[in-house]
C-alpha cells in the first residue's frame, strides 16, 4: 500500500444557525453566509469527502476502502464495516441555538433510513462566554412528566444545560436528548 498523509476536501453546509467562524478563524475556502457545517471526513451518500491533492485526489472514501480494504481502514472496521466508513468527521459553528434532538440507535435507523445510529463525540475548540449546550435531562422523568413539560411549555425546565467552554469533551449517545448553541432560553 503506497498511501500518503490523505488531506480531503471539506464540503460546507450553510444552517440557518451557523456563522462565519469556519472561514473566518479555521480559514475554510467557503463562500456564503451562515455556514454551519464542514464536513471533513464523509462517506455520506451525497456527500463524500475526496482526496485533496496527489496521486489519489479526486477518490472518496469509499473507493479507497474498495482499493485497499482493511490496510486503509485496519482488520476490525473492514470485518464490521465493509466498505462503508463508519465516522462523519465535522466542525459545527452554532452562531445561535440549534434544535433539540435525539437521534435514534443503530436498530432504528437501519430501520427507517437505512442508516447507522448516531453516536455523537464533541470537542469544544472555541466557545464564546455565553455558550451552552444541552445534554439529557436534569432529573428523572416518567413519560407522563415528560409529555406534562413537554405540552405545558416548560420542556426546556427539565433539560440540562452546561456551560461548554474550549477544552470540554461530550459524549452524547443514541437516545440522550441534546443541543449545541449560544445561550438556550
Amino acid at each position: 500500500m503506497n498511501l500518503y498523509p490523505l488531506k480531503f476536501n471539506p464540503i460546507p453546509k450553510t444552517k440557518l444557525w451557523g456563522g462565519n467562524k469556519l472561514k473566518n478563524v479555521l480559514n475554510k475556502p467557503f463562500s456564503g453566509e451562515h455556514i454551519g457545517e464542514s464536513w471533513e471526513i464523509s462517506d455520506v451518500k451525497g456527500d463524500e469527502t475526496t482526496v485533496a491533492e496527489g496521486a489519489m485526489a479526486g477518490k472518496t472514501l469509499r473507493e479507497l476502502i474498495v482499493e485497499f480494504k482493511d490496510e486503509f481502514v485496519g482488520n476490525r472496521v473492514y470485518e464490521e464495516f465493509g466498505t462503508t466508513f463508519p465516522l462523519l468527521i465535522k466542525f459545527i459553528d452554532a452562531k445561535t441555538p440549534l434544535s433539540i434532538q435525539v437521534h435514534p440507535h443503530d436498530e432504528i435507523a437501519r430501520e427507517l433510513h437505512d442508516s447507522f445510529g448516531k453516536n455523537e463525540m464533541w470537542y469544544i475548540m472555541d466557545a464564546d462566554e455565553d455558550a451552552e449546550i444541552i445534554v439529557g435531562f436534569n432529573k428523572q422523568l416518567t413519560q407522563e412528566t415528560y409529555i406534562e413539560a413537554l405540552d405545558g411549555g416548560s420542556i426546556m425546565d427539565v433539560l440540562n444545560t452546561v456551560k461548554s467552554k474550549s477544552g470540554d469533551a461530550f459524549h452524547i449517545p443514541t437516545g440522550r436528548v441534546h443541543a449545541i448553541g449560544g445561550e438556550f432560553y
